[in-house]
Order: C-alpha cells, then sequence, then structure tokens
C-alpha cells in the first residue's frame, strides 16, 4: 500500500482576478466554476485519488496566517478533514513552502509519496486526473521525481514548458507511460509558442508534482543548501497550536525567496536526480486572468458567459460577474465587467492580463480595495461595511452559532448595537447581558468589550461606530478563542 500526503500550495494573492480577488480573499478560495471554490476542488481532487493500492492522509495545506481559518472553514463545508496547516508569516514562493511540507512529512520517520498542486487550478474531467497522478504516484513510489505535464491545444504565452526527450506524433503510449523531461523553458512569445505547439514534444508546466519527500530535500541539499538550511533552522524554531505549525519567523524571513521550477526542477534533466513527466489531459486550466475563466465557463449561443443578474442584448464573447446587482450590456464583444458591492472592473477581454496593473495602482495610493471586500469573512462568522461617513460606519455582523468576537476595546469608536435576529450574549464592562430581537445596546468610547451567540442559529446584528478614527486597526485585544489576542 502506497501511502500518500495531499498537500495544497495556497499562496498567492491572484491580482489579476481583482476585484473578485483580494489580499484577504485571494482567488484560491473564491468559487469561480462551479459551487466550490478552487481550493475545495483541489482538496476534493485530492480525497479521491485513493484506491486498493493507494491510501491518502489527511492534507497538508501551506498557507498564510490570515486564511487559516478560512482554509479549514471550507475544508469542514466539502466534509474534508485537515491534516496540519503551515503558516508562513510571510510569503517566501514555493521551494521553501513544499520543504516545509517535506520536512512535515518525514517528522514522523514516514516517507509517504507527496502530491503537491497549487489551490487555483481547476480540472474539467476529474477521472482523467486521477488517472494521470496516480500513474505519477507509482513512479515516485520508486524514488522518482514526477511532473504533471498539459498537453498544449493553443500556442500559449503565459505558461512555462517542458520539453521531453523521445517523443515522436507516432508514440501512442505517452499517455500511459512517462515521457523523461529534458527541459524546462521559460514562458515564450507567441512565435516562439506556435513553434513548440508545431515540433511537438513540449508540454504545459501545470506546476503539479509528485515525489517523496526524502528526494526532495536531497535535491534541495544538491542544488540550494542554503534555502534548504534557512528553511530548516525555521521549521526548528516552529511553534504547534493544534493543526496550526508556524515555523518561526524571523528565521522564515531570512530564508531566499525562490520557485520551486527555479530551485530545484530546472536543474535536474541530465543531472542526479532525473525528472519523469506523465501527461495530464484533463482540462486543466490555471486560471491565471479573466480570460481564462471565460475559457472555462458555460456559455450562450453568441459566447457569453455569465453569472449573477446580467442582461444583455447584441453582445457577444463577453464575461460578466455580478455579485450585488444588475449589470446590463448593449452592444458590446469581447468585454470583461467584473461588479462587486464596493468595486467594478470593465476591461477587453485580451487585456485582462493587465488587471494587476490596477491593482498596483491601488496599493501604491494606500486604497483599501486591493486587499479586503466590503464584506470580510472573519473565523466567527463576517462583516459588511454597508454604509459609512467622516465619523460614522455601520456594518451588518453576523456571528455563527457558538461564535464569539474577541474580548476588546477601542481608543476612538464608541458603538451601538441593534439585535436583528438570534440571541446575543453581550460583555459591556462589568456587565454581562442578552438580547434579542429588536434590542439594542451602547458600548462607550475605552469601554471593555465582547459579542457571542450562544444560540443555535446564526446572530445578525446592525452595528453604528461613531467616532473621530474608524479603522479596522483600534482594536486592543486580550482575549480570543482564535488566537488573536497579542500577549
Amino acid at each position: 500500500m502506497i501511502q500518500v500526503t495531499p498537500v495544497i500550495l495556497c499562496g498567492g494573492s491572484g491580482t489579476r482576478l481583482w476585484p473578485m480577488s483580494r489580499t484577504g480573499f485571494p482567488k484560491q478560495f473564491l468559487c469561480l466554476t462551479g459551487n466550490e471554490s478552487l481550493f475545495q476542488q483541489a482538496a476534493q481532487r485530492l480525497a479521491a485519488l485513493g484506491n486498493d493500492s493507494i491510501q491518502v492522509a489527511a492534507p497538508v495545506i501551506v498557507s498564510g496566517e490570515d486564511h487559516r481559518f478560512l482554509a479549514t472553514e471550507q475544508l469542514r463545508e466539502v466534509g474534508i478533514a485537515l491534516g496540519i496547516a503551515l503558516l508562513e508569516p510571510t510569503g517566501r514562493n514555493t521551494a521553501p513552502a513544499l520543504t516545509l511540507a517535506a520536512l512535515s512529512a518525514v517528522q514522523s520517520g514516514q516517507d509517504p509519496v507527496l502530491v503537491v498542486t497549487p489551490a487555483d487550478q481547476t480540472i474539467a474531467n476529474p477521472a482523467a486526473f486521477t488517472a494521470a497522478v496516480q500513474r505519477a504516484i507509482a513512479q515516485a513510489a520508486q524514488g522518482n521525481i514526477v511532473i504533471l505535464g498539459v498537453t498544449p491545444d493553443k500556442p500559449e504565452t503565459g505558461y512555462g514548458y517542458i520539453k521531453v526527450a523521445g517523443h515522436c506524433e507516432e508514440r501512442s503510449d505517452a499517455a500511459i507511460h512517462p515521457l523523461k523531461a529534458q527541459a524546462f523553458v521559460e514562458k515564450p512569445n507567441l512565435q516562439t509558442a506556435q513553434k513548440y505547439l508545431s515540433d511537438g514534444g513540449y508540454y504545459w508546466n501545470s506546476g503539479m508534482f509528485v515525489l517523496k519527500p526524502s528526494v526532495w530535500l536531497a535535491a534541495m541539499e544538491h542544488f540550494v543548501p542554503a534555502i534548504l538550511h534557512a528553511t530548516r533552522t525555521a521549521w526548528d524554531a516552529r511553534k504547534t497550536d493544534g493543526a496550526f505549525v508556524r515555523p518561526g519567523k524571523s528565521e522564515f524571513e531570512a530564508i531566499p525567496s525562490e520557485s520551486v521550477d527555479y530551485a530545484v526542477m530546472e536543474h535536474c534533466p541530465g543531472g542526479p536526480f532525473p525528472i519523469q513527466m506523465v501527461t495530464l489531459d484533463a482540462g486543466w486550466n490555471d486560471l491565471g486572468a479573466w480570460d481564462a475563466v471565460w475559457q472555462v465557463q458555460s456559455k450562450d449561443a453568441h459566447g457569453n458567459a455569465h453569472v449573477g443578474d446580467v442582461l444583455h442584448t447584441d453582445s457577444h464573447n463577453t464575461l460578466v460577474h455580478a455579485s450585488s446587482r444588475l449589470v446590463a450590456l448593449v452592444g458590446l464583444s469581447d468585454l470583461v465587467v467584473v461588479e462587486t458591492a464596493d468595486a467594478v472592473l470593465v476591461a477587453s477581454k485580451s487585456r485582462s492580463q493587465d488587471v494587476k496593473h490596477i491593482v498596483t495602482q491601488l496599493q501604491n495610493t494606500k486604497r483599501e480595495e486591493h486587499t479586503l471586500h466590503r464584506k470580510v469573512h472573519r473565523p466567527w462568522g463576517w462583516y459588511d461595511s454597508i454604509d459609512e461617513g467622516g465619523r460614522f460606519k455601520v456594518k451588518r455582523i453576523q456571528v455563527k452559532p457558538k461564535g464569539s468576537l474577541s474580548l476588546q476595546k477601542h481608543h476612538h469608536r464608541a458603538e451601538h448595537w441593534i439585535v436583528v435576529t438570534g440571541t446575543a450574549e453581550i460583555t459591556n464592562g462589568d456587565r454581562v447581558l442578552t438580547l434579542t430581537e429588536n434590542q439594542s445596546t451602547y458600548i462607550p468610547l475605552g469601554e471593555v468589550h465582547r459579542l457571542a451567540n450562544p444560540g443555535t442559529i446564526p446572530l445578525e446584528i446592525i452595528e453604528v461606530q461613531s467616532g473621530s478614527y474608524l479603522g479596522e486597526d483600534d482594536i486592543v485585544r486580550f482575549e480570543d478563542t482564535y488566537g488573536r489576542a497579542k500577549p
């Protein structure tokens, strides 16, 4: 029986899918195809890899600290238990992330096969994906490094390519037997991509790897020992809180940032760690920009892919995501329109890669729209900032059953709470009171307070803030169920 541990890399901010993808809620946690997020789809695909000879463990996720509750809640929603969450204090690209997962996997003396995938890809044919990865697992169990290569169907300039040895068009067993990776090549220009397609023997690099952790650590030691040693130092300084594992912060920040490809994979052909490639023909897409989202979504007879409340006339090949209001198109073609509660994107579909430049402008001008949506998810529920002015802000807040906000105070604002539905247990200074529908209370500026839901249905309140400063950083936490209070 081959022991397999799925590893899901959840880093990245997905700037080219703004305004839906933001730093606080990046694209891997969005439902862009179907009813599950890309992260949930990845977890379900990996959980389905087991058969009579393969046993699949609970997944390991590598994530940022800010997304830990979002990831665990999304796993719970699809009935998948979390193995461990390796929480990076800062992004250091995929090579340190995979190294953390490998160090974790060998900690107990085991050496399972790791199936490593980004969290932000989509697969149209899950059965073909399962068959391809199971072939890769069989090879990796023998000590090989295996990468999944996607058969290209167009001259794509947005992907890296894998050149394989011994390829010819007449070779009918390429989809069954692994091929030898001869070289990794960078994202090409259009002319070069067209040549790759006509020559054959070139595959898109999917970014999915299958290998044993011992093999990965040996390759890191051989090619980039400084990154391995720095990551091991951060791992040795880790702190564990249940399923959450935090490498040493200062130690991790000292790790050089490097991708899996640059650190190891590109150096392997012709060296002591040869790489095999298993072909993946499963409708793979990494949804790197809005034009890719349009490609994978169902369309009407005029090529329009519309989600939400959308009306159109005489429009063709458009993509519309409407989140909170009606969007109407008249006489438009090859356009992307993405509407959220606080931002609207209108872009030429052919220029959708350039959305990242808008995000850069938002960052440079310190606007919040690149970080958070108007509706912000928290481990206890969510809040939606529905109105605000110079000295006031109105929020709609929902708290999950048995959920609780932190015990906290504010230096610059007072708050009024009105219960809409459910039961609220409120700590207000020395008093603890219970409020139900249509009842309200007032939290003075500087008063220590907490909001909790002791009931079995969601609690919803309207919060009216007033004061000289209403930013989210005006919170002093004293106690917190979710480990957010600072000592």
